[in-house]
């Protein structure tokens, strides 16, 4: 595994080649992986107090489903919101009402919570572009999952949402990356990783 200094740019090489991946997948592929992983998460997250989500992009899986799915839990929904300056995440209370925000990304409309808000989250849903089996998660570079994650309680569980061939053996990792302690799967559903304790 690549650790130290040269983990960036040998992260940034996978990022290329995976995201590359993703857009090339058929339509029907997505849709039945959306289909999939929002039915696994959702029975993975029963009994959870507060969820921390996020919206899938259209070539993430989940899109189209996630966070709607989750009406059927009952629980308190908390989404990312990208601020028009920086790069704390701040979150919002799902309410069904989803408006563009930056970049383009889907977000709540309503109040805005601080970043400290996930702190109050029994599980967060990470956007993820692959995870290695020993929990290392490779986001898509710009770091807002990374501080944010600062903010999660150390108990919480953190979820990370792939396509089946994005969990693999081992990742470039740095400092200060937390490891996820779960992924979903479109074929796998729901599978704890090992947390290193």
């Amino acid at each position: 595994m690549t650790t130290g200094p040269e983990a960036g740019a040998a992260k940034s090489a996978v990022r290329t080649r995976l995201l590359a991946e993703r857009r090339a997948r058929p339509a029907a592929e997505r849709a039945a992986a959306a289909a999939a992983t929002s039915a696994a998460l959702v029975q993975g997250l029963a009994g959870a107090g507060t969820v921390a989500a996020h919206v899938p992009d259209e070539i993430e899986p989940g899109h189209g489903r996630i966070p709607a799915a989750f009406t059927e839990l009952g629980t308190r929904v908390l989404l990312p919101v990208v601020p028009s300056e920086g790069h704390e995440l701040r979150w919002a209370v799902d309410t069904g009402r989803l408006a563009p925000g930056r970049f383009g990304l889907l977000e709540p409309v309503g109040p805005r919570l601080d970043p400290a808000a996930l702190g109050t989250a029994d599980v967060v849903v990470l956007p993820a572009l692959a995870v290695s089996r020993d929990g290392v998660r490779l986001g898509r570079g710009g770091g807002y999952y990374d501080r944010a994650l600062r903010h999660a309680r150390p108990d919480a569980v953190l979820v990370a949402l792939l396509f089946d061939d994005e969990l693999v053996g081992e990742l470039p990792a740095e400092p200060h990356d937390r490891r996820v302690t779960a992924v979903v799967t479109p074929s796998g559903g729901w599978q704890a990783l090992p947390t290193g304790d």
